[in-house]
């Protein structure tokens, strides 16, 4: 077997399993009850997807400029698809959209309701009211810099 024919064994078989996990992300927008899981099994698979896929293509550039190119289109998309899927998720919580909250047998799941709980309680607070600090324990701020100092 020559290096050729490995590389287009190897990138056919990763198109393949990309394509799969893009077609089964297609099949979890289709059959999901709600946003949120709908929203986890295309964003999951899609992302698994289109690495396979861009893996695949960079095997099938070999060492060139190309590749180097596929890896940053790699890079960006591995951080900005979580990223949109959480911002969306978050959107359609804020804007009152719930999960479905029940198991199979129809019992709620109160861990899920007491942190959807929490974060619309945080988000219907008043302007002026005061916040939780994200800081930890506290402890005093430091002071500001003064402009011209370093």
């Amino acid at each position: 077997m020559t290096l050729d024919l490995v590389a287009d064994i190897a990138s056919a078989m990763l198109l393949a399993a990309g394509s799969f996990f893009l077609v089964v992300g297609a099949f979890g927008l289709i059959r999901m009850p709600d946003v949120f899981t709908r929203l986890h099994a295309t964003s999951v698979s899609d992302t698994l997807g289109a690495g396979l896929l861009i893996l695949a293509m960079v095997i099938q550039a070999g060492l060139s400029l190309v590749t180097v190119k596929l890896l940053v289109i790699l890079a960006v998309f591995f951080f900005t698809s979580p990223l949109a899927s959480h911002a969306l998720a978050r959107a359609a919580l804020s804007v009152g959209i719930e999960p479905q909250l029940t198991d199979p047998q129809g019992h709620r799941r109160r861990k899920e309701l007491g942190l959807i709980g929490e974060f619309i309680g945080n988000q219907a607070r008043e302007p002026g009211a005061s916040r939780p600090s994200r800081r930890g324990a506290g402890g005093p701020r430091k002071p500001a810099r003064k402009p011209g100092k370093r």
